[in-house]
């Protein structure tokens, strides 16, 4: 080896001895940096997620108020009116007729009580999420179907896991809540059909109206009063899917996919 070849080769390993460090060196700050922005993207989405549920049981009691306020004036408060009248309309001298208006009195008063015993129950609103969310879904429909204004089709496929989710269980709920909603101040339906479906780690939800629909030419999260919009956002924190398919005078279908739990 000649000297200018031992020279280049000491400048060669010279360069290589002292980039190398810094190499190493800028390696570990730019890992450290996107571990470091890892962690902060991960306690921001988890602060976003527990900001989102208390957002959620807020809405859920606020539904729920809404849902005792309309039953207590049409239902319970009917009922109870009408024992009034009953029992306001009793002439004593007539005993038969008397004792037919009592007891009429008395089947609407225990019509009211059991009204009341399941409307107790109703006002557990997120708690009602603890008992399990295919009985949540249930109930909420019971108070659907109750109204006299709609058929619903509840269908159930696969078994949830034994290990749940109360937080995606919440905004579930909350989800189905806002459709219906949506379904009947807006749709003129008639019929619902709602199927869950428990799979491996994920979980689907199927809802479809036969009412007016909407145009979904317009940007559906700009729509007034439709509640798409928190729907669109709370699956995409749960990382799913949401979509929606409406024609005008075809009805709505909704589709959301969610990992689960």
């Amino acid at each position: 080896m000649g000297i200018n070849e031992a020279k280049d080769l000491i400048i060669i390993t010279s360069i290589i001895f002292l980039t190398a460090p810094i190499a190493i060196v800028t390696y570990i700050l730019v890992y450290n940096q996107k571990k470091r922005k890892f962690f902060e993207e991960k306690d921001l989405l988890k602060k976003k997620f527990e900001e989102e549920i208390l957002k959620t049981q807020s809405e859920v009691r606020e539904q729920t108020l809404q849902t005792i306020g309309a039953d207590l004036h049409d239902n319970i408060g009917q009922l109870l009116s009408l024992s009034s009248l009953t029992l306001h309309s009793i002439n004593l001298e007539d005993k038969n007729r008397a004792t037919i208006k009592i007891d009429t009195a008395q089947a609407i008063i225990t019509q009211a009580i059991k009204e009341m015993r399941a409307l107790g129950q109703f006002i557990q609103g997120d708690n009602l999420v603890n008992l399990g969310l295919v009985k949540a879904i249930e109930n909420q429909l019971g108070w659907v179907e109750k109204s006299g204004r709609f058929e619903v089709e509840f269908i159930r496929e696969g078994e949830a896991p034994s290990l749940t989710h109360h937080g995606k269980d919440l905004f579930i709920f909350r989800m189905i809540q806002e459709i219906l909603n949506n379904i009947i101040k807006h749709s003129q339906a008639k019929k619902i059909k709602i199927k869950i479906r428990f799979s491996d780690k994920a979980f689907q939800l199927y809802m479809e109206d036969n009412g007016i629909g909407f145009d979904l030419d317009e940007n559906f999260k700009d729509l007034p009063g439709m509640g798409l919009k928190n729907i669109d956002k709370r699956v995409e924190i749960l990382g799913g899917n949401f979509n929606i398919l409406s024609n005008l005078g075809k009805g709505t279908i909704i589709n959301i996919f969610i990992p689960y739990p």
